[in-house]
């Protein structure tokens, strides 16, 4: 019987796991990890070991609980905010997916119906989506799907590293299964396997185990399957009117240092979590710190028994620290050592100690996820004042190399995709003049870009002659599509001829 997850594919998922504990920051989760059971009250003898077993356990989130203690652990959600920044960085501003003009002036008859599936909020909402995803896993998967209840159009979905099972040929993705449990019954588990290959995609369902695939069962005995059971061929199979493969592997960011001699899994990207889960621990050991001091430093009384006011057999007694009036006890009948009935004890709050061991460490976990300081907008991790544009721009290089790297992999993945997507629409939904060529994919230059700024570069271009109204228009909003440019463009072109009836239109 086949093993479930497929070996190596086993220290794939293991990794992710890893990564995602810190992407979701559930500190029960987190203890649970590193402590290696839930019953986080007692010592370990792993505590006490060397090498790699015993460094996780020395995690802060790995020691255990004194018995008898409240948790007080705190977790800072650095990771959960470097997801979301990678994925603003890329995708704030939608990308531009063009198909290859026919002339200078002719758009591509195929390009109406890409604005139409792919300029929607529901696709730029998915990417922001994926990019976040692709943080922490190192990578994130896109495919194709279509039901014509739900849209007219085919259109893309994205899937977590965590739930796929790639294989690579030459670095290139060539097939992939997405796996989904949709019944768990005791220690039998059904899950449901959507294989994508070259030309088809094939819908199983596998009843097994935690660890084995176990055996085939038929797509009709599932509510989750049952829609494939008149689409699919003997061979559970349906065909995608594409030789192309209907889905894409978008690695974070290369090399896997950590695969790099394992063949299945050396194509997989590398997280931005990768080699720096210590110091998101230490990150979390000191803040927790932090608010220990401030809960230590409580002030707290301590009071001669005498002047305590007793609530009554078995109710033991109390102190109003309100009240503004005590009977006088004589000398000697107090039961205080200290000369003063009434002792005030406070510790003190190591406030800069603890803030800057949280920007240092802070700063070594952004500059290892490659993102500048800046990025944030947070002046206590990055440099303090008022800045310019310029030196604000100068401070985020890091996070600027570190988004035209990952760009590189996104155009890789999304061009094929794209292709695949138009070939599946021309099949499914009708004609609509694709003919094969390959799109481009166009990124903002700058995301963040300051509108003052871009609107003094246009006021310069314009001045020497070197713009268009078109590229003016296109500049100010690289989110529109060919439609609302040509409108804004006339529109502007009807003010000026209404202000300057002489103006040359041509």
């Amino acid at each position: 019987m086949a093993v479930w997850p497929p070996k190596p594919f086993d220290q794939m998922l293991a990794n992710i796991e890893e990564h995602d504990l810190w992407y979701v920051g559930d500190p029960d989760k987190l203890a649970a990890y590193y402590q290696g059971s839930r019953a986080s009250h007692r010592v370990r003898p792993s505590q006490h070991a060397g090498g790699v077993v015993g460094a996780v356990a020395r995690f802060f989130w790995g020691r255990p609980t004194p018995a008898g203690q409240q948790r007080t652990r705190k977790h800072i959600p650095l990771a959960a905010d470097i997801a979301t920044a990678s994925a603003d960085l890329l995708f704030s501003e939608p990308p531009r997916i063009l198909l290859p003009k026919t002339s200078e002036d002719t758009e591509h008859p195929a390009q109406a119906r890409l604005e139409e599936i792919i300029n929607s909020p529901a696709v730029h909402a998915g990417l922001l989506e994926a990019a976040e995803y692709a943080s922490p896993h190192g990578g994130v998967y896109l495919r194709i799907v279509w039901d014509k209840d739900v849209a007219e159009h085919p259109f893309w979905t994205a899937v977590a590293a965590d739930g796929a099972i790639p294989r690579f040929r030459f670095g290139r993705l060539r097939e992939v299964t997405f796996w989904t449990v949709i019944k768990t019954e005791g220690q039998q588990v059904w899950r449901h396997l959507e294989t994508h290959t070259p030309g088809f995609i094939r819908h199983e369902v596998f009843e097994g185990s935690a660890t084995e695939l176990g055996q085939p069962r038929p797509l009709a005995d599932f509510d989750a399957t049952a829609w494939a059971v008149d689409l699919v061929d003997a061979d559970s199979r349906i065909a995608t009117g594409t030789d192309l493969l209907t889905a894409a592997y978008v690695p974070n960011m290369l090399p896997q240092r950590r695969w790099r001699k394992i063949l299945e899994l050396a194509p997989l990207g590398r997280s931005d979590y990768d080699g720096i889960h210590d110091l998101f621990d230490a990150l979390d050991e000191t803040w927790s710190s932090w608010m220990r001091d401030i809960r230590l430093a409580k002030a707290r009384v301590f009071v001669d028994q005498n002047y305590l006011e007793n609530n009554g057999p078995g109710q033991g007694a109390s102190f109003d620290d309100d009240q503004e009036l005590f009977t006088a006890i004589p000398p000697g009948a107090g039961s205080y050592a200290s000369d003063k009935p009434l002792d005030l004890n406070q510790f003190d709050i190591r406030v800069e100690e603890h803030n800057q061991t949280i920007h240092d460490i802070t700063r070594l976990i952004l500059r290892a996820a490659g993102i500048s300081p800046a990025s944030f907008g947070d002046e206590t991790v990055g440099e303090r004042g008022q800045e310019t544009a310029t030196q604000v721009k100068s401070k985020q290089q890091l996070s600027k190399r570190t988004r035209d790297k990952k760009i590189r992999y996104w155009k890789a993945a999304l061009t094929p995709l794209i292709q695949a997507l138009l070939e599946v629409d021309n099949v499914v939904f009708g004609p609509n003049k694709y003919d094969g060529k390959r799109p481009e994919v166009r990124f903002t230059e700058d995301p963040q870009v300051d509108i003052r700024e871009l609107a003094e570069t246009v006021q310069l271009l314009h001045n020497a002659n070197a713009i268009s109204t078109e590229l003016k228009v296109r500049m100010l909003h690289p989110d529109w599509d060919k439609t609302k440019v040509d409108e804004e463009v006339e529109r502007i072109q009807a003010e000026a001829a209404f202000a300057d009836p002489f103006i040359d239109r041509g």
